[in-house]
């Protein structure tokens, strides 16, 4: 049989087993992958095209909205400055409320550790600040009894019935 039909045994010339092919078939493979992304940048790229297309989506429904709703803003604006104004006052105060409230606790807390003995941080500080003002004042004090009665004298001086 194959010996009547001759175009059986042959091979295509365009075929993947021909050998002039097979080279440039997986050189166009090895490209491919060498420019494909690793397994361990696929997150970070699936990620990056979520965040796009949010962004995408924020910015359009803002867009939208501002066209939408503008003659209402525009309407309604005599309206917004004082209550914006109100708003802000009252913000504003809570906060430096609770700033004040947290700023205390964490003082007392510390002044409690500090009487304690407990060291807190910054205790070294705060005893050669005291030690300082300590020395300082008896050095007043010091100053002051020994210049005090020169003073005395030169108004007992000035005045000799006083």
């Amino acid at each position: 049989m194959a010996e009547r039909n001759p175009t059986q045994q042959r091979r295509s010339p365009t075929g993947p087993n021909n050998p002039t092919t097979a080279p440039a078939f997986s050189t166009f493979f090895q490209r491919i992958q060498a420019h494909s992304p690793h397994s361990a940048q696929l997150p970070l790229f699936i990620t990056a095209l979520i965040l796009l297309l949010l962004t995408g989506l924020t910015v359009t429904v803002t867009s939208l909205g501002f066209i939408f709703f503008m003659p209402l803003i525009i309407i309604s604006s005599p309206v917004w400055f004082p209550i914006g104004a109100v708003v802000l006052i009252v913000f504003a105060g809570f906060a430096s409320v609770c700033g004040f409230g947290v700023l205390s606790v964490v003082g007392f807390c510390w002044m409690y550790r500090y009487f304690k003995g407990m060291h807190p941080p910054g205790w070294d500080r705060v005893d050669y600040a005291r030690s300082r003002i300590y020395d300082t004042a008896s050095h007043v004090k010091d100053y002051a009894m020994e210049y005090g009665g020169y003073l005395q004298s030169k108004v007992q001086d000035a005045a000799p019935g006083a």
